[in-house]
């Protein structure tokens, strides 16, 4: 017998009984829909850049390596969810019905195009065929199919942006988001990785700020630094491999003239979080929006090192995330060119 609909998805869960369907370890993607649910016809999968590292590191960066890594994956759990970060991303596809108990989303009719807000890694998901990756951007063409229950926020896709590049800003729009929370006028502000989410952050962190204060960006190679300091996005970059805390450190509050006041960690590999705890002034704040980090080292790692601050694990949703983001795609020339790059 099925389960009753729930509001949270939890019928779709096959184990571990009583899980929601973020911590399970298999879903049920099986048609047909329930009368909660929207289905959606699912044509592209945009993987979390830690997710797509981890695996390019593992099988080599080769389109038909990554997409049967990405297969095995969906088949064997009825989700995109990498075993070893954790992580998924999310998707774009054409809503094809919607339940008469589905409550939510007005403007995703059957026909409209829509991204999901919400992880890869709670979607219940079945794919029919990999069609191509595309390793540049971390996105994998597909043909299958999805459903979310109505707790799970989605976005129809807007006219004037390409849809990729919608893709590639909405999966990382909860960065951004809480960036806009955390900076304030004058402050120092270290954003480290400047890959998409660390982009849009610094963006939002130079809307928040101003000229005031100093934004300073950090990754482990150069150019798309040099863009975003000749785009004023950011005052001074360095380069360093966030995983040796101690050189990361010395790059760091070399170009940022000491401490920060924020530090804001969005890179895609593990082992980067003393690096970002060090950078960190005693009182203030280190953001993890990196879904490679790890509570135990960071939480042990900062009181190892004897540093008062406050640690937030990034989250992924925050009220009006997807429309700011698209927002600082469309007025930051340097941000939109990027992601037409990554992502078109």
């Amino acid at each position: 017998m099925s389960r009753p609909d729930c509001r949270f998805g939890s019928h779709r869960v096959i184990a571990p009984a009583g899980a929601l369907p973020q911590a399970a370890e298999r879903l049920d993607p099986s048609l047909p829909a329930r009368e909660n649910e929207i289905l959606i016809a699912v044509d592209t999968l945009n993987i979390d850049s830690a997710s797509f590292a981890q695996i390019a590191g593992e099988v080599g960066h080769d389109g038909p390596a990554i997409a049967e890594r990405v297969r095995s994956i969906v088949a064997s759990r009825g989700k995109m969810q990498n075993p070893v970060t954790g992580s998924g991303g999310m998707l774009l596809g054409t809503v094809t019905s919607r339940g008469p108990a589905y409550d939510t989303h007005p403007d995703a009719i059957p026909g409209a195009r829509v991204a999901t807000l919400v992880s890869l890694t709670l979607t219940p998901l079945q794919l029919d065929e990999i069609r191509s990756v595309r390793v540049e951007a971390d996105q994998v063409e597909v043909r299958g199919h999805a459903m979310l229950p109505p707790s799970a926020p989605l976005v129809v896709v807007p006219s004037d942006l390409d849809e990729r590049t919608s893709l590639s800003a909405l999966d990382v729009c909860g960065a951004p988001a809480q960036v806009a929370r955390l900076a304030k006028p004058g402050m120092r502000v270290v954003v480290l990785g400047a890959g998409k989410s660390g982009l849009l952050c610094m963006a939002q962190a130079r809307d928040t700020m101003g000229s005031t204060g100093r934004i300073v960006g950090v990754d482990l190679r150069s150019p798309s630094l040099e863009g975003a300091k000749a785009a004023g996005l950011i005052d001074a970059w360095a380069t360093c491999d966030a995983r040796d805390p101690l050189a990361a450190y010395a790059a760091i509050t070399g170009a940022l003239g000491g401490e920060a006041d924020l530090v804001v960690n969005a890179a895609n590999v593990a082992d980067t979080e003393m690096a970002s705890i060090l950078a960190a002034r005693d009182g203030g704040t280190v953001y993890f929006f990196n879904m490679a980090t790890s509570f135990s080292r960071a939480a042990l790692g900062a009181e190892g090192v004897g540093k008062d601050a406050t640690l937030i694990i990034g989250n992924g949703f925050a009220p009006g995330h997807a429309a700011l983001t698209l927002d600082l795609v469309r007025r930051h020339p340097f941000v939109r060119q990027t992601f037409e790059r990554l992502g078109g």
